[in-house]
């Protein structure tokens, strides 16, 4: 059920589909004030929402940016969170936006700062078909050399909550001590740290794939950008799911 409204809100949370509902009551009412109203309130919305200068500020204050590993320091797993790839219709996938969250995975496996991969991620759509991120990335994991023992697939969690048990399950099956390092875009990490110490999994950050690694402003950043509108549907999101996680979950 909390699968499902979770979809619901994200849905509901898109911006541009407000924006688009405003626009298209103030093209169709036929009260002068009314139309005013609605239409001045869409343009409104939109520019606030597609300043660029807003969403930065909003990344800097928000994103976890620490990745330091102590030197000589060696953890026996990252546990690496799906989203970085997708279902390609084939049968098989590809790497999306997200996919440095698979390069620092790799990154830390073949550079020694950990012994085993942990890879979690399933299908996490409403209709989800037969693509499991999970198998699919250990087959590219297989192409680079990562020894298949180094590995460990979680392939059924369908969010972050169950990325979280599921992995934890399989933690302890293998007998890997923790602390783990958790591999998460680093808009994403927030949440995500705190939902893995809340089902007592034992986890260090090591965010990646960063929106900026610093704050600054240019005269751009306060004309209009679809990007920035794009930005807020995700940290929308992550704000609700760390409000709802911590309070009733």
């Amino acid at each position: 059920m909390f699968f499902i409204f979770s979809k619901v809100l994200s849905f509901l949370m898109n911006l541009l589909l407000w924006v688009f509902a405003f626009l298209l009551i103030a093209l169709f009412s036929k009260n002068v004030k009314r139309k005013r109203k609605f239409l001045l309130t869409g343009i409104i919305v939109l520019y606030i929402f597609s300043n660029s200068l807003l969403i930065n500020l909003v990344s800097w204050c928000w994103d976890v940016r620490e990745t330091a590993v102590p030197a000589g320091k060696k953890y026996t797993c990252a546990i690496v969170l799906g989203g970085f790839s997708s279902d390609d219709g084939n049968g098989g996938g590809f790497f999306n936006s997200a996919a440095d969250r698979f390069i620092q995975g790799v990154r830390l496996q073949k550079t020694g700062k950990v012994s085993h991969l942990l890879i979690s991620g399933g299908n996490g759509l409403l209709m989800p078909s037969g693509f499991r991120e999970a198998d699919w990335v250990r087959e590219q994991l297989r192409e680079m050399q990562v020894p298949d023992s180094c590995v460990l697939s979680e392939p059924k969690s369908r969010n972050t909550i169950e990325n979280a048990a599921f992995s934890k399950e399989l933690l302890q099956q293998h007998k890997l001590k923790g602390p783990y390092l958790l591999v998460t875009s680093a808009f994403h990490m927030r949440r995500s740290l705190m939902i893995f110490k809340k089902q007592g999994v034992d986890v260090v950050a090591y965010p990646c794939n960063f929106s900026s690694r610093r704050f600054s402003v240019s005269a751009d950043d306060f004309l209009p950008n679809a990007g920035a509108l794009a930005g807020w549907g995700t940290y929308i999101k992550e704000a609700i799911g760390y409000v709802v996680t911590r309070y009733f979950k």
